[in-house]
């Protein structure tokens, strides 16, 4: 196991390229499933999760050809291998799951896939997923098999379409249930649905592929039954997770920062953040440079949303940001109930902040009255420490590093497998930005401020039991 040797206190200055969307490119890739068509996928990045969901897809029976180094790859699925998604793919990702609406229309034989995975930030239940598909005529049920469960599911008698409510604007759910309806006979809409940049460019690329689909101004999707398709080539957006990241350390760093390719529509709420804090930017026509202008100032509140809100994945490098700003700041998390465990490392670093049960905002929540700490305040301004830290998920991870740059001394960062879920050539980039930063063997390292009670805390925690 490799881990990450930061020493901090150098403003990050220069530029980075954005890679491609993670949430688009994993979801793109099962959508070409759903035909026997060529789909060509420019500004695809090199991360864990994408080889993940390539191995998904050869398992299948896709053949994919992927030049790391352009970003293009090629998949076309002329036959579907097996239906069964083994077991060793449990707990791996989310994708798993969405392989049942991609692949309902393609095949008459039982779906089987392990039940779903990711980062452990609060309950994510498919019930969302299931109750749309079983709408359109799937049937599904969960079974145990072997130490982990799985999901069957079949459509004998074919998909009808229909109109599906989501509860909540999920992103999966809506995803899922867009697969599903382009083979389902007549019209299907999906109302309250996710209306993410993410879940546009899946909505662009089904229409190259063929199908019928439009949005109305009311997050109404409406999908038409698709049984001719075409060969697809189509570039995926960029990451506004990764372009975020950047931009807040470079605000936070002093430094400055230009982020090539990320699309100022996709950024709007973030960036009205970054002006809120006073941090500064500047929209060029082919990306966005961050830059520190003077004292941050605290006093904001944020509450997190889904699109056209302020993203989830966004807050946790916000805030290590207020961290520097100075004045106290209102997180609320509205989207997943245990968000917030991270903040427990980032205290051990200096970082001032409280948790609350109690809703602080205006903006309705899922989670009033149900004793999740979901609000945080953050009091700033606070010098952080460097500290020996293990990664817990993927936008933590950032968090850290992002602690790690900001704080004087040395700071080792152990698993690393979830940075490389997300963030593609992360060393190669902080470095071309100043940072000092090597990935090293963990054997080559020797703890000298072990965390090992507050691994045993964390261990012990809802967060990790779920």
């Amino acid at each position: 196991m490799d881990m990450l040797k930061i020493k901090g206190g150098t403003p990050l200055e220069g530029k980075i390229k954005a890679a491609g969307a993670k949430n688009a490119t994993t979801k793109l890739l099962v959508a070409s499933l759903l035909t026997d068509k060529k789909a060509i996928f420019h500004n695809v990045p090199d991360i864990a999760e994408v080889d993940v969901t390539v191995e998904l897809c050869r398992e299948i029976g896709s053949h994919i050809e992927w030049d790391r180094a352009t970003g293009t790859l090629e998949i076309c699925t002329k036959e579907l291998k097996t239906t069964y998604v083994p077991q060793r793919f449990s707990g791996s990702n989310r994708i798993p799951i969405l392989m049942i609406g991609a692949l309902l229309g393609r095949t008459d034989e039982d779906i089987i896939v392990p039940t779903a995975g990711g980062c452990k930030i609060g309950k994510r239940p498919v019930d969302f997923h299931i109750a749309a598909l079983e709408k359109l005529g799937a049937q599904i049920e969960y079974r145990e098999m072997k130490k982990e469960g799985a999901y069957f599911s079949r459509a004998h008698h074919g998909l009808k379409g229909t109109i599906i409510q989501l509860p909540y604007p999920s992103v999966g759910a809506t995803e899922n249930t867009l697969l599903a309806a382009v083979h389902a006979k007549g019209t299907t809409l999906i109302k309250n649905a996710a209306i993410e940049p993410e879940v546009i460019d899946l909505i662009l690329f089904l229409q190259k592929l063929g199908v019928r689909i439009s949005i109305d101004d009311d997050r109404t999707i409406r999908i038409h039954e698709t049984r001719q398709f075409f060969d697809v080539e189509h570039t995926i957006i960029t990451d506004r997770i990764e372009a975020a990241s950047f931009a807040v350390a470079a605000v936070s760093t002093k430094g400055k920062v230009f982020v090539e390719g990320i699309q100022h529509q996709h950024m709007i709420s973030f960036l009205n953040k970054i002006r809120e804090v006073n941090g500064g930017f500047n929209i060029k026509h082919d990306g966005i440079e961050f830059f520190y202008k003077g004292p941050l100032r605290g006093g904001i509140h944020v509450e997190t949303d889904v699109h056209p809100g302020f993203m989830t994945d966004w807050q946790q490098p916000f805030v290590v940001l207020l961290t520097q700003a100075q004045g106290s700041s209102v997180i609320h998390e509205t989207v997943y109930e245990n968000r917030f465990g991270y903040a427990d490392t980032l205290k051990l670093m200096g970082a001032d902040i409280e948790s609350f049960t109690h809703c602080l905002g205006h903006r309705p929540c899922r989670f009033a009255s149900q004793n999740f700490q979901h609000s945080i305040v953050v009091k700033g301004v606070t010098p952080l420490v460097s500290r020996d830290i293990s990664i817990p998920d993927l936008r933590a991870g950032f968090a850290y590093v992002l602690a790690a740059l900001l704080a004087p001394d040395v700071s080792h960062l152990s698993g690393l497998h979830f940075l490389d879920r997300g963030y593609e050539h992360i060393v190669q980039k902080l470095c071309s930005l100043g940072a000092d930063v090597t990935r090293q063997p963990a054997s080559t390292h020797k703890s000298e401020r072990p965390l090992q009670p507050l691994l045993d805390a964390l261990s012990a925690s809802p967060i990790a039991q779920k």
